[in-house]
Formats: C-alpha cells, sequence, structure tokens
C-alpha cells in the first residue's frame, strides 16, 4: 500500500482544514494511498511529526499558511528529510502558495498533489535557517509576529493592512549596510525584503521574481522626507510597480546571495516568524524543495 504524512495546522487561517480532514483520508483512499495525519501542537518539538518518517513514504502534504509551511521545510531540512511537498493553503495570507499558483479548492488542490510529478523550486537560506517566501527587516517586517492570532483569524488579511497603516504613522529609518555581486548600499532605509516568492501580504512587489531561477529579489525602501514617504507606501499598496519609482527612493535587484549588516537591533522576519539576528548572510539554494501539485 502507497503512503503518505499529512502534516496540519489546525489554526491555521479560519481553521478550516479541521473539517476538511476526513474528506482529504477519503480522497487518498480511493486513491489506495494511506495517509497518516499529524497534528502540530505548538508546545511540541515539530520534530516529532516525523519520527515515522521512512523510505515508505511517498510524499508529504502540509496543511497551513507561510509560517507552518516554513516551520516544516526548516525540520525536514535539519532531519534530511527530502521527501517532495504538497501544499494545502489554509492559512491567512498564503503568498508562497499563490506565488506557485496552487490551487485553492480544497478537493482539487488534493487531485493536483496526488496526480502530479514533483517539480523543482528555490527556497532561501537565512544564516542556519530557511524561507520559502521572504526574509525581511525594517518597518512592517513583525507586523504578523504582533497580531493576535485570534485577531488575525477573524479579520484574515485585513488585520495585516490595519497594522500596515498603524506601522506607516510610526516611521523609522535604520542604518544598513548591504553588498552582493550586483549591489552595494550603505545608508539609511525603512525596509528591506529579500524575495523568493513575489508577494508579501499578497502585495506583488517581486513580479519580477522566479520561483526555478536560482536567484533571490531584493527591495530596499531608502530612507525618504515623511511627506515623500507616504504616497510612496500608498503605491505600494495599490500593486504599482516599483520600476515607476524613483531608483533614489527604491533598490529592485536580482542575486544569489547578500551579506546584510546592520547595528540599529533591527528585527528580522522570515515568513511571518521571527528570523535570525543581523549580521545576515542570505543566499538562494536552486532547485531547494521539490514540490508537488504545481501546473
Amino acid at each position: 500500500m502507497r503512503k503518505a504524512k499529512l502534516i496540519y495546522n489546525p489554526n491555521s487561517g479560519e481553521k478550516s482544514i479541521v473539517n476538511s480532514l476526513d474528506f482529504i483520508i477519503s480522497i487518498y483512499q480511493k486513491n489506495n494511498i494511506t495517509l497518516i495525519p499529524y497534528r502540530i501542537d505548538k508546545n511540541e518539538c515539530i520534530d516529532k511529526a516525523f519520527l515515522d518518517i521512512d523510505d515508505t513514504y511517498e510524499h508529504l502534504i502540509i496543511a497551513g499558511g507561510d509560517g507552518t509551511i516554513d516551520i516544516i521545510i526548516n525540520a525536514m531540512k535539519n532531519l534530511n528529510i527530502n521527501l517532495p511537498v504538497g501544499i494545502l493553503p489554509v492559512g491567512t495570507a498564503n503568498d508562497f502558495a499563490h506565488s506557485l499558483g496552487l490551487e485553492f479548492d480544497i478537493k482539487k488542490a488534493v487531485d493536483n498533489i496526488i496526480n502530479s510529478n514533483p517539480r523543482n523550486f528555490d527556497i532561501g537560506k537565512i544564516n542556519d535557517k530557511y524561507f520559502i517566501n521572504v526574509a525581511s527587516a525594517g518597518m512592517f517586517t513583525d507586523v504578523s509576529q504582533k497580531i493576535n492570532p485570534d485577531f488575525k483569524n477573524y479579520m484574515g488579511k485585513v488585520a495585516y493592512y490595519i497594522a500596515g497603516i498603524e506601522e506607516t504613522l510610526h516611521l523609522r529609518a535604520f542604518n544598513i549596510k548591504v553588498k552582493s555581486d550586483e549591489v552595494e548600499y550603505k545608508g539609511n532605509m525603512y525596509l528591506m525584503l529579500v524575495f523568493n516568492g513575489k508577494t508579501a501580504g499578497n502585495l506583488n512587489l517581486a513580479y519580477k521574481a522566479k520561483l526555478d531561477d536560482g536567484y533571490l529579489d531584493v527591495i530596499i525602501f531608502k530612507d525618504m522626507p515623511i511627506p515623500k514617504s507616504i504616497p510612496v507606501f500608498i503605491n505600494v499598496l495599490k500593486g504599482e510597480h516599483l520600476d515607476n519609482l524613483n531608483e533614489d527612493d527604491i533598490l529592485y535587484f536580482k542575486t544569489k546571495e547578500i551579506y546584510i549588516e546592520c547595528e540599529d537591533g533591527l528585527t528580522t522576519d522570515i515568513d511571518g516568524e521571527k528570523g535570525p539576528d543581523f549580521p545576515l548572510d542570505i543566499k538562494c539554494i536552486e532547485g531547494g524543495l521539490e514540490i508537488l501539485g504545481v501546473k
């Protein structure tokens, strides 16, 4: 009998995955695949989810948002588990799933996972941690960490926008040093984003990004006078392409690796979870993850 593992976060998004478990298992049974579910508990080490993993498993399904996917992928890499991964995007923002063009209907998503061949996609690595979508520092970057989980589940994406607007009212610049083969920058900035994916909070910022090109997309919002910065951030929230903005205000470039220093006690964020401290060595791991269900 074929076998697969489902690791799910019961608290992701609107907690819809809990009501879909029997349905998902039934689809797998109809395809002669035994599905072994594992419920994530925030009070337990995620490594427990992998205690039974052996060569009898064909693939792994992750049901959750970007933060859940990030945590599980980090555990897999640390445990040297290289199974193909299917994703059921049941979180709040689901930026990585959007970038991959995954199906959001549960039945269609499961069917796609079962009936597809794995494709290799890049992942990022920041110091000793991995990330799937974006590593960031500066304004807005710890918004997800600050939002009450129940409020986020109730309000959905609106919770991010409310928190973002509040953050805009207290602009603060940070001094950084950035070095890559393509760009060197030393100066003040409000926000820095290093994308493996394309979106953050469903804002299509890294619209030039490709998830299988071996490059990360870097966006740096430089320090600028407040009367100028407010319209810039509003235009970004409206989805205006960064190509239309002044290079004196924003840097946007691709790189395989970037080194960043900051002495301002700046918090970092990776996929909605707290990231490592500076200095940061961020690199693209080309083809670092096999993903199922991508058309």
